[in-house]
């Protein structure tokens, strides 16, 4: 059965989608104070037929912790909690060294918010520019968000006969987060399978039928990757029809690879994958490599999910190289707005954005530095807003 915020997602819910959003906007470091007011100015532009915006400015970051000493203010959550439809959050930079008191706001918001999953679409999309080896492929990667390495508990420990030291840290997989993030992988594929079959045959390049590919290591990992396996597989055996299930997911094929067998095949042949999904560290480490496959971090957009919230989130990092020089490549944040619009249920209104987006990248002269071209964030997203 579908969580509620599936059931919006797949436009199944009785309840009309409003007519008007009240968007957090939580831009953070870097270039996030670049990519997010151009994710905005294209929502504001939508026009008609899309629902009226208001914004709502807040903060976060560890630009705004070295400020202040905290790195999410409890008033953004009560603001996102009390005032918000859903929200976009930038980039964080989050230093590779400790600092003592800091950690990064993000995990700490998809833990407060329970936004238990992170739907990271990756697609190429044709141009003038793209490279005659590049492959054709529009794959879905959902990575469990809320455990795994990433709860953060780690310790440091000291040997006093030798004075050498020993890092550990603790690895949480759970039945429940693990059979959420399976549930989630399959009513996207059903989703994904539906979308496809309305398209006329010729654009029908996937032909298979819709297929979930669980990643895990569990040959080594038995216990807590076996866990992961056990349960995710569990989503679809439990509902054949044989176990007594409803047969939603009949449709639906599933398989699984190892994940370093799963990087491999990402980069030579892709297109073999249609939904993967992964825990939250192997998750996080396949959606960025899958991005090299379609030109850029700057394309990749992310909804961080969970049943009552989403946050839209594009999945590069805060670049502190190019911050402040206005060339910045605002894709992937405004096609994180319109995956926020799609699970707020207007689906019509994001079609628009990716239609618009898709259009400047197959047309190939307006890009940024990043896709090699001469753009600044201005230019690419005035051309997108033209074509709405």
């Amino acid at each position: 059965m579908a969580t509620p915020l599936l059931r919006r997602t797949l436009a199944t819910a009785s309840a009309a989608p409003k007519s008007k959003l009240i968007i957090g906007l939580i831009p953070a470091d870097g270039i996030g104070r670049e990519v997010i007011p151009a994710a905005q100015r294209v929502l504001a532009s939508l026009g008609t037929g899309a629902p009226k915006f208001e914004f709502v400015h807040l903060d976060a970051g560890f630009e705004h912790f070295q400020k202040t000493g905290v790195a999410l203010p409890p008033e953004t959550l009560v603001r996102l909690r009390e005032e918000c439809d859903g929200a976009l959050f930038g980039a964080v930079s989050s230093p590779s060294h400790k600092v003592a008191g800091y950690s990064s706001p993000i995990v700490a918001l998809r833990k407060h918010l329970d936004l238990y999953a992170n739907v990271r679409p990756v697609a190429s999309v044709e141009s003038p520019e793209s490279p005659p080896e590049q492959r054709r492929l529009d794959m879905l990667i959902i990575r469990e968000n809320t455990e795994c390495l990433y709860i953060k508990q780690e310790r440091l420990e000291t040997d006093p006969s030798t004075g050498l030291k020993t890092a550990w840290a603790d690895r949480k997989i759970t039945e429940h987060a693990s059979r959420r993030a399976g549930v989630m992988a399959f009513e996207m594929a059903l989703a994904r399978d539906k979308i496809r079959r309305a398209k006329p045959e010729s654009e029908q390049w996937w032909k298979k039928n819709p297929l979930v590919t669980i990643t895990h290591k569990s040959n080594v990992l038995s216990v807590s990757d076996g866990l992961w396996r056990e349960t995710v597989r569990g989503v679809k055996e439990r509902d054949a029809t044989s176990a007594g299930g409803p047969g939603r997911y009949a449709g639906v094929d599933m398989d699984e690879q190892l994940v370093d067998s799963m990087v491999y095949r990402l980069f030579r042949e892709p297109q073999c994958f249609d939904v993967v999904v992964a825990p939250n560290l192997y998750g996080d480490i396949i959606s960025d490599g899958a991005a090299a496959l379609v030109g850029s971090l700057g394309l990749v957009p992310s909804a961080n999910v969970g049943d009552n919230f989403v946050v839209g989130e594009p999945v590069h990092g805060s670049a502190p190289d190019i911050a402040g020089q206005g060339i910045a490549n605002p894709i992937a944040s405004i096609r994180s707005a319109a995956l926020l619009l799609e699970h707020l249920g207007h689906a019509a209104s994001a079609l628009r954005v990716y239609a618009a987006v898709d259009a400047v990248l197959r047309e190939g002269r307006t890009f940024t530095p990043d896709l090699g071209g001469k753009s600044r964030t201005d230019e690419v997203t005035d051309e997108i807003v033209r074509r709405l």
